[in-house]
C-alpha cells in the first residue's frame, strides 16, 4: 500500500486551499502528512472525491518571447518560503524541504546517530573483550531497529516493528516490570563498578536510549499533540529492552 507523505501533499497542495482531501484507494496518509491537512483545517476522507465536469477552456495565445520563469529547488518546511539555492544554514528534512539545522527534528537525527555509534562502539569493545556472541547478536538486532527509524523518520515513512529480542510488546512489559518472576533479578539494580564492565556498558546504552527518547518527544510535539508517536513509543520500548538485557546479563544468560 502506497504511502502519501508530507512532502506529496505539499507539493499537491502549494497552490489550493481544499476543504477536503480524499484519500485514493489503494494509498495511506503518513502520519507527518494527516498532521500537516490538520495544521491546514483540511477535512480528511477515505470517500471517493466527487467525480468534476471539466468545463473546455480555449486554448491560450502562444507568445513567441515568454520566458518560462525558472522553478525554485527547496521549500522552507515552517514558512513556506522557496529557494533556487540552499541556504548554508539549513538542511534537508526530507525530499527538497529545508529546516535550520538546529531544528528540533534535526537535532533528534543526530541523537538517533550517536545513538547508533555508541551501540557500535560498545560492541566492538565487548568483542574484544570476548564477550558472549548472543549478548553482541541482541545488540545487533537493536542497531537494525535504531536504522530503521531513522530510515522512516528521513523518509517520512510510518514505523512498525512487533520484536525486540525476539519478545513482543506485552513480553517485554512483562519481563521488564517482574524481572524477579523471570530471571530471578530485582527490578533496576543500579550500576556498579563490581558488576563488570559489560553491565556498566548495557546501562550506558540504557541511559542514551532515555535521552533519545527525550530528544523525540521534544522533537515530535506540536502543541499538545504527538506527531510520530510510533517511534517514540518504539524507543520507550528500546528502553525497557535494555533494562531486560541488564537482567538478563545479571542472571548469567549471557555467558
Amino acid at each position: 500500500m502506497k504511502v502519501i507523505t508530507e512532502q506529496l501533499l505539499r507539493e499537491e497542495l502549494r497552490a489550493s486551499e481544499p476543504e477536503i482531501f480524499y484519500i485514493p484507494e489503494g494509498k495511506i496518509l503518513s502520519p507527518a502528512a494527516r498532521e500537516y491537512l490538520q495544521q491546514r483545517k483540511i477535512k480528511i476522507s477515505k470517500d471517493k472525491a466527487p467525480a468534476v465536469v471539466a468545463t473546455p477552456v480555449p486554448p491560450m495565445p502562444v507568445v513567441a518571447s515568454a520566458v518560462e520563469a525558472p522553478r525554485p529547488k527547496f521549500v522552507d518546511y515552517e514558512t513556506g518560503a522557496f529557494y533556487m539555492e540552499k541556504p548554508e544554514h539549513m538542511t534537508h528534512l526530507h525530499g527538497n524541504v529545508l529546516v535550520p539545522k538546529n531544528h528540533p527534528r534535526i537535532v533528534f537525527r543526530g541523537k538517533l546517530d550517536s545513538l547508533q555509534a555508541l551501540f557500535v562502539l560498545n560492541q566492538a569493545i565487548i568483542q574484544e573483550g570476548g564477550g558472549s556472541q548472543k549478548l553482541l547478536e541482541d545488540l545487533s538486532g537493536i542497531v537494525h531497529v535504531l536504522r530503521e527509524m531513522m530510515r522512516c523518520d528521513v523518509l517520512d515513512e510510518p514505523f512498525y516493528n512487533n520484536r525486540i529480542l525476539g519478545l513482543s510488546h506485552a513480553e517485554l512489559r512483562e519481563r521488564s516490570h517482574d524481572p524477579m518472576k523471570f530471571f530471578q533479578i530485582k527490578q533496576m539494580v543500579l550500576p556498579d563498578y563490581t558488576l563488570g564492565k559489560e553491565y556498566a556498558l548495557l546501562n550506558q546504552l540504557r541511559t542514551a536510549v532515555r535521552e533519545t527518547e527525550v530528544s523525540a518527544s521534544e522533537a515530535f510535539r506540536e502543541g499538545k499533540k504527538c506527531t510520530r508517536s510510533d517511534l517514540i513509543e518504539e524507543l520507550n520500548r528500546l528502553s525497557s529492552a535494555m533494562h531486560i538485557m541488564m537482567c538478563m546479563h545479571l542472571a548469567g544468560l549471557y555467558k
